[in-house]
């Protein structure tokens, strides 16, 4: 698998409308949470770097992905990560703030999500050409921020991150997200050793059957 570029990861995260973030502490639950994942219809995933092991847990998740699939690198932070993550096989670059990861990686033409909290950071991540912005954490701020900032910006494109439970899906694709990154409530312990997997494979198809029943995102 090759990086993607702005336009491309805008539109296949619109078009998927979740992004799982598998965010382990050991490299095989890691991988075979993604395996779980794929397996119940979620296409884009992220992998964090605060993984012990995580470029072997991006390999080896890219070479089990579907075709139709994205892996990206999470929490990247340096442009030397954003190379290493790369290198690894990571397709696009997730990052919890504007860090000068972003600025590099648009630069080399890789796709990227930044955090952002506020307004102004938000404008700033689509200033330097994010493919759209990660708001978190989402649920200290909860649909009615993410309604509000889209007054003066109705062409910001959002990804609510941080506590984004199933019952909170349709308040925050009413309020104007994109999509949607899901962690915690989706994974649970899967990606720890000794993770319940058959009760992921039961979360993954619910947000699954969620997003589905949603039309595409801008």
């Amino acid at each position: 698998m090759v990086t993607v570029d702005r336009d491309t990861l805008r539109a296949r995260v619109a078009a998927e409308r979740i992004v799982a973030i598998v965010r382990g502490t050991d490299v095989e639950a890691t991988i075979a949470s993604a395996r779980t994942l794929f397996d119940a219809g979620i296409r884009v995933l992220e992998l964090p770097l605060t993984l012990g092991g995580a470029h072997e847990a991006i390999r080896e998740v890219v070479a089990a992905a579907p075709a139709d699939a994205l892996v990206g690198a999470g929490t990247v932070l340096t442009p030397a990560q954003v190379d290493g993550a790369v290198e690894a096989g990571a397709q696009f670059i997730v990052t919890p703030t504007l860090s000068g990861s972003v600025g590099y990686a648009i630069e080399a033409g890789i796709g990227v999500l930044p955090g952002a909290y506020t307004p102004t950071e938000i404008q700033a991540a689509h200033d330097l050409g994010a493919a759209a912005v990660k708001l978190f954490p989402a649920s200290a701020l909860g649909p009615g921020y993410l309604r509000a900032v889209r007054d003066p910006f109705p062409d910001a494109r959002i990804i609510p991150v941080g506590g984004v439970s199933l019952d909170s899906l349709d308040a925050f694709f009413a309020a104007g997200a994109i999509a949607v990154g899901v962690g915690g409530p989706l994974l649970g312990d899967a990606p720890t050793p000794g993770g319940d997997q058959h009760a992921l494979a039961e979360r993954a198809r619910a947000f699954h059957t969620a997003v589905s029943s949603l039309g595409p995102g801008r």
